[in-house]
This record gives C-alpha cells, structure tokens and sequence, in this order.
C-alpha cells in the first residue's frame, strides 16, 4: 500500500518535506548535532564533502573521513525536532520515494549524538564526556508510539516513586542505547550514565526566572536516584527520543554530550567550545578505528 500525500510529504524535487534530502544524499552513518553551525566544525576534519544542503534549521552536509562516508545534520532543539528528522531519515533509507511503498529490504542506520549537556553529579566536572547508557524521556513524545517493546516498567516506576512524579506529567520512559555502537565509542575517559531528557530548557530543568515550578526540588530528587546502578548523570534535550525512535526503527542510536555545566555545584566551562571540537575529534576517531 502507498502511503498518502499528506503523511509522506515530499517537496517539488522529491526530497524529502523538512530535510531536503534525497536517498542518494546521505550515509548509514550519520552524526547528529543540535547547532547548524556546528556542522561545520564536524566536516571540516572530513577529507571530502560530496553533498551540502539546508533547509530551516536542518543543515545536512554528507563526505568521507578516513574512506568512510559519513553524514551530519543539524537537529535543532529538543525532541519535537528529532522527531522530525529520525522520521524523515528512515523514510529515506526505507521507503521508496517514487512509488511510496515500503521497501522490502531493510537499510539499518547508525545514529550518533554530538551535543552539549549540564552533568547532574558533582563527580562529573565540566570539560569531561558522557555516553549515555539510556535516555530518559521526561517530555512525552514516545508515548505518541506503541513503545511496550522498548520501555523499562521496572526503573520507571521507581523512579516515578522516588520523585513523587506527578500525574498530571507524562509517564517516564526508559530507552537503552545500541550496545554495539556503545561499545565501539567507549573508553576509560568516558563517563556513563542515564541521560534525562526535558521538554524544554528553563521549568523542564528546574531552572526559575519568573516563574515557579510545580515541583521546586525534582531536580534534587533526580540526581539522587539510582536503580540496579543506574544514576542519572545529564540532563539535556533530546536523547530520549533518539533512542526510542531509533529503537522502534530497527536502527542503532549512541548519544555523547561534552559537559559544559555542572548542575550540581553551579559551574560552567570557561571554554565550551574547546570541550565540544575534542569531543568532535574523539568521535570520529572512534568511529574510524
């Protein structure tokens, strides 16, 4: 069965609606970061760039490094965004295009998150890396799929109680990360951990200008839960929801964030951009080893 126009939308050249990719523009590999300006600060370690494209916040560029060909695009902010884009990579690797079928064989991805977070433990100073063991999701978006498969009723639940969660919320849900693209980026430098991801930057992480929040503490409570060794190490925007999609999708996911915060004792790095070009370095090394 094809699938309708207004569900798969494609622009005039038949690219896909929001990235304005085609199936040939992009790699099994591709790297995903927050900032559209960082995808240059990605490539330009590349020893070829074949593609660029850009639509809205969505900067795709696709080339190789070290012979192997990699794409990086620019998600934007939060998981509403990477909704989009995981959508829209797996329609270009999964569905035909021209007919809107899906396509018989499967083309599995590998999904790699390069982005910045505020560390919730004082152990886990700025300047350092987390790989993110599971995503968190605090924000809502996976519960819009059919996600029994993927969930961890058992962590979820504890931490629902041990943060007195309330109900009006959505319910948490946790998602663990591809073990073998894990593995490959790993190493002893590298901390690990759950990964909290919120709706939004200010209330959703228990930051106050103006307004109160409707639990002044939950942060407290979230660096303080821990579950068969499992903490919660990070909080940002959108992991969560790179793994329950990649997840669902069939594809794998790994998200690394260099910390510029440490929520827990108020610091911030004097030189974010530093921690995030080594980070950058340190990826593709791996990815390449």
């Amino acid at each position: 069965m094809s699938l309708g126009a207004s569900e798969l939308i494609l622009n005039q050249d038949g690219s896909v609606y929001h990235l304005n990719l085609r199936p040939e523009n992009i790699a099994t590999t591709i790297i995903l970061v927050g900032d559209q300006d960082r995808v240059d600060k990605v490539t330009k370690h590349f020893d070829k760039i074949e593609f660029t494209t850009q639509k809205r916040e969505f900067r795709t560029a696709t080339g190789t490094y070290k012979n192997k060909r990699i794409s990086v695009i620019s998600t934007g902010i939060g998981s509403d965004n990477i909704d989009i884009v995981l959508n829209e990579l797996d329609a270009l690797a999964n569905i035909d295009l021209s007919t809107r079928k899906i396509k018989e064989n499967f083309t599995q991805l590998s999904f790699i998150r390069i982005g910045t977070s505020g560390s919730l433990q004082a152990d886990i100073p700025v300047n350092s890396f987390v790989l993110s063991s599971h995503g968190l999701d605090l924000n809502g978006l996976l519960h819009f799929y059919q996600i029994e498969s993927i969930s961890h009723p058992a962590i979820e639940n504890a931490f629902m109680k041990h943060t007195n969660w309330s109900e009006k919320k959505a319910h948490p849900i946790i998602v663990s990360n591809s073990t073998s693209l894990a593995n490959k980026l790993a190493s002893p430098i590298v901390f690990q951990g759950v990964t909290a991801t919120a709706g939004g930057f200010y209330g959703p992480q228990g930051r106050v200008l103006r307004l109160a929040l409707e639990d002044a503490n939950l942060n407290n409570k979230i660096d303080s839960f821990s579950f068969e060794g499992n903490r919660i190490t990070n909080l940002e925007m959108e992991t969560s929801a790179i793994y329950g999609l990649s997840q669902l999708l069939g594809h794998h996911a790994v998200s690394l964030n260099a910390v510029i915060a440490n929520r827990a004792n108020g610091t911030f790095s004097e030189n974010p951009s530093k921690i995030v070009a080594d980070l950058i370095e340190y990826t593709l090394k791996k990815l390449t080893a």
